[in-house]
């Protein structure tokens, strides 16, 4: 078994993350970091990173899968103490990158620690499904409600006013999961 990491929501606003490579997957990275506003730089070329590009950074995200990149890149962040996540290689970083689903300003992230990353992605596109428009103008409605809220009882944040007000704005809304498995794993 992998060990559980720990899931956790970055703030990078300003923060300066480096992503390398040059596939599909390391520009939805890129731009997963510039959402955020994370200062981002791309490295395209592996073969061209000098030490210095990620002496300064936050976190790097590093897509190729060449063992001594990635050897590299530890004994970097070890030395410079950025976070650093080598996809596919979790030996050689301290972060894995979760699946996400989202809607408006709601993520969603789930991980199996590695060890079922197609049923990561299958929970995730089931969530994003089920997050739709309608979901996000909700959640955009209870952050209406909750600034009216704030105004109508300036008193500290959780006064009894306050809370029953919210939970009288989300009352009615409900989610409802369900999971069907393989034949195979049924006939068990």
């Amino acid at each position: 078994m992998h060990n559980p990491y720990l899931p956790v929501g970055l703030n990078l606003k300003g923060r300066r993350c480096v992503v390398i490579g040059n596939d599909r997957e390391a520009e939805e990275k890129s731009a997963t970091l510039r959402e955020c506003e994370a200062d981002v730089r791309r490295i395209e070329d592996a073969t061209k990173l000098r030490d210095g590009d990620v002496a300064d950074a936050f976190l790097v995200i590093s897509m190729p899968q060449d063992e001594a990149l990635s050897t590299r890149l530890r004994a970097l962040a070890d030395r410079k103490r950025f976070l650093l996540c080598c996809i596919d290689q979790p030996k050689h970083g301290f972060v894995a990158m979760l699946a996400i689903a989202k809607a408006g300003p709601v993520r969603v992230a789930i991980s199996t620690a590695g060890l079922a990353p197609r049923v990561g992605k299958l929970l995730k596109e089931g969530l994003q499904r089920a997050m739709d428009g309608r979901f996000a103008r909700f959640v955009e409605h209870l952050a209406h409600e909750r600034e009216k809220t704030k105004q109508a009882h300036p008193a500290p944040e959780e006064s009894p006013e306050r809370r029953s007000a919210m939970i009288e704005a989300a009352r009615g809304f409900e989610a409802d999961v369900s999971f069907r498995y393989p034949g195979w794993f049924e006939k068990e």
